[in-house]
């Protein structure tokens, strides 16, 4: 199991660091659109698509590894209280029966919703550049695979700490 989680979290995190250098062409396509419409009154019909799909591709392959780092917003007015054991209990009760149910058949949803935009050739129609628009219902695909994925690597941890032993990649 500790090499199932080591691999869960290398993959967030690895994806993570794609997201997070998705950012770049995000800026690039912003401040090339700015200085197009306002200075030059050139605006582009592609600056819109990138920033959104871009923005899109950021937050989804960043929600991974925010899980693993305790980075989602949490309420512990409780939590923080109880005992790490608890915590465990409450937290296996929480990605068993709410979490990764959900986030497994959102994740099977997304791939179908892939499939079918590649199937079609289906392009996003909002803009006069009007790309294909399965790659980026890959990436939506992806994150949420990815993150159910995380959740399934903290569930472990958690069953590891409700049984009193030390959790998968505590000495990350």
């Amino acid at each position: 199991m500790h090499a199932l989680v080591r691999l869960i979290e290398r993959l967030s995190g690895g994806f993570g660091v794609l997201g997070a250098i998705i950012v770049a062409p995000l800026i690039l396509a912003t401040v090339y659109e700015v200085f197009s419409r306002y200075l030059f009154n050139a605006p582009t019909i592609w600056a819109y698509e990138i920033a959104y799909m871009a923005m899109g591709a950021n937050f989804l392959l960043g929600a991974a590894v925010t899980l693993r780092d305790r980075g989602h917003i949490r309420i512990d007015l409780l939590y923080a209280r109880w005992s790490p054991r608890t915590q465990a209990l409450i937290d296996i009760v929480g990605y068993a029966c709410l979490f990764l149910p959900v986030a497994w058949w959102l994740s099977w949803g997304l791939w179908k919703y892939a499939f079918y935009a590649y199937l079609s050739g289906e392009t996003s129609g909002d803009s006069a550049w009007n790309p294909i628009i399965w790659p980026f219902r890959l990436v939506f695909f992806a994150g949420f695979v990815l993150l159910a994925l995380q959740a399934t690597a903290e569930l472990i941890k958690a069953v590891y700490i409700l049984a009193g032993r030390e959790p998968p990649g505590a000495s990350r």
